[in-house]
């Protein structure tokens, strides 16, 4: 098993309103950080062919698009993210949509990561939306899927990674947004942990965004978790 880069485990949300404040805490955060996540805030501010600048200079880029739509409208799209040099994307859990994406990456470095159920999700915002599957079992149901067609990974929160590290095979990614050191604010999360309990319960990959860029010293506050994970066994 190859052991990874403490640093390598942390992905840093860029939840920032321009690519100007991007740049910004990517100078500020140095070499302290590897790994950053692109999203909705960003990606549609014209953030986007920062994903090829961050890959140009030896950064990773997870790609949190959330892609869902038709089989082949999700399998173009795959394609061009693949080409900008993403290293993750999302899609939903659909199993279309699963399909179309894993279809479409091979041959490429991109892995496809399946969103399971967002951590702002619990059992009642499901009900909610008309879902007669709690959080656990849909999580459950939606992990299998993927595995089964050929997802490089799975988005979810903390609480659910000890129960699918079980149900997946090894070579599967874990992902996990909803990571909160200590004290910190929750925000619009429900299912939270700590970076070294959700390491320990077996996730991969941390991501982490408010706590990070709205720390008074954000390099530092990266260089804590980074430290935290390394300290921790999993």
């Amino acid at each position: 098993m190859t052991v990874m880069d403490p640093r390598d485990r942390l992905i840093v949300a860029l939840d920032v309103p321009d690519v100007a404040s991007a740049k910004a805490m990517v100078e500020g955060l140095g070499d302290s950080v590897t790994f950053y996540k692109i999203g909705y805030q960003l990606g549609y501010a014209g953030g986007l062919p920062l994903v090829r600048e961050l890959a140009d200079a030896g950064k990773k880029v997870f790609a949190d698009l959330k892609m869902h739509d038709i089989g082949n409208t999700v399998a173009r799209g795959v394609e061009s993210v693949a080409k900008l040099g993403a290293t993750f994307l999302t899609v939903h859990a659909y199993p279309q949509t699963m399909q179309a994406a894993a279809n479409a990456s091979k041959g490429s470095d991109l892995k496809i990561l399946a969103v399971t159920v967002l951590t702002s999700y619990d059992n009642e915002d499901l009900k909610a939306a008309g879902y007669q599957l709690g959080v656990s079992d849909l999580v459950t149901t939606r992990a299998q899927q993927a595995q089964v067609l050929g997802v490089d990974g799975l988005v979810c929160s903390p609480e659910e990674v000890g129960n699918l590290r079980k149900l997946i095979k090894p070579e599967m990614v874990l992902v996990t947004p909803g990571v909160r050191p200590a004290g910190a604010d929750l925000g619009d999360q429900k299912r939270v942990m700590t970076p070294a309990r959700a390491i320990a319960a077996g996730s991969d990959y941390l991501v982490v965004g408010r706590p990070i860029l709205a720390a008074a010293d954000p390099k530092a506050a990266a260089e804590a978790i980074v430290a935290e994970i390394a300290q921790t066994r999993g």
